[in-house]
C-alpha cells in the first residue's frame, strides 16, 4: 500500500475539508478563508498547497469525484452485471451524501446549478464530471441490455436522463422540503422505470 508524505496528508485532509465546505457553501463559499477555517489551518499555509482559488476549487471538485466513485460506484460493481448493478449504482446515488457525510447535499449537483451559465474551468470540469457519471450509467445500462434483461429497444440515453430526473427531484424535494419519503419515492419510480424496459423473461448465460 502507498505511503503518503506529510505534505501529501496534509492536502488530503484539506481537500475532504474542503468537499464539506462545498456541499454547505457551494464551490462560490468555497474561499481560502472558510476553508481555513473549516480546516483549522493559515491562509499561508493553503496558499502552499493551491496557488489561486480557482485551483482550489478545481481541486475540490477532483476530490468529489473520487469520493463519489468510492461511495456510489465501487460498491455496486460488486453486484453481478446486469439490472442488480443498475439498481445499486442509482440507490448508492441516493445515500451518497449521508454515507460521504455531507452536510448540504451533494457539491457536484450544487456545483451543476451554480456554473451552468457561466463559461470557464470550472463550469468545463462540472459538466465532464457529469457527463462521466452519465457514461457510467449508460455503460451499466448497456450491460443489462446485454444480459438480455432490458427489451433490445431500450434508448440508452433516454433510460439514463429519467434516471437523473428521478435523483434531481428526489434531492430537491429532500433537501428543500425535507421530505422524508422522497427517497422511497425515488426508489419506486426507478423500479418502475426498469419494469417498463424489462423482457419478459431475462437471457441465461450459456453454458461453458
Amino acid at each position: 500500500m502507498e505511503r503518503l508524505s506529510k505534505g501529501e496528508k496534509t492536502r488530503s485532509a484539506i481537500l475532504d475539508a474542503g468537499v464539506r465546505v462545498a456541499s454547505r457553501l457551494g464551490l462560490e463559499g468555497l474561499t481560502i478563508g472558510s476553508l481555513a477555517e473549516a480546516s483549522e489551518l493559515s491562509k499561508s499555509g493553503l496558499f502552499a498547497h493551491f496557488g489561486s482559488r480557482e485551483e482550489l476549487q478545481l481541486a475540490v471538485l477532483e476530490r468529489g469525484r473520487e469520493k463519489f466513485a468510492e461511495v456510489v460506484i465501487k460498491p455496486a460493481l460488486k453486484q453481478p452485471r446486469g439490472v442488480a448493478r443498475l439498481r445499486a449504482m442509482f440507490e448508492n446515488w441516493l445515500d451518497w451524501t449521508e454515507s460521504a457525510e455531507l452536510p448540504g447535499g451533494c457539491p457536484m449537483l450544487g456545483a451543476a446549478i451554480e456554473f451552468d451559465d457561466q463559461p470557464g474551468p470550472l463550469r468545463d470540469a462540472v459538466a465532464r464530471l457529469q457527463r462521466e457519471w452519465m457514461e457510467s450509467l449508460a455503460r451499466t445500462v448497456r450491460g443489462a441490455l446485454e444480459q438480455g434483461e432490458l427489451r433490445a429497444d431500450t434508448d440508452v440515453e433516454q433510460l439514463v436522463f429519467e434516471c437523473f430526473g428521478i435523483a434531481l427531484v428526489a434531492h430537491h424535494h429532500r433537501r428543500l422540503f425535507g421530505d422524508r419519503k422522497a427517497h422511497q419515492r425515488a426508489l419506486d419510480v426507478h423500479e418502475q422505470l426498469i419494469a417498463r424496459h424489462r423482457t419478459a423473461a431475462p437471457r441465461q448465460p450459456a453454458a461453458r
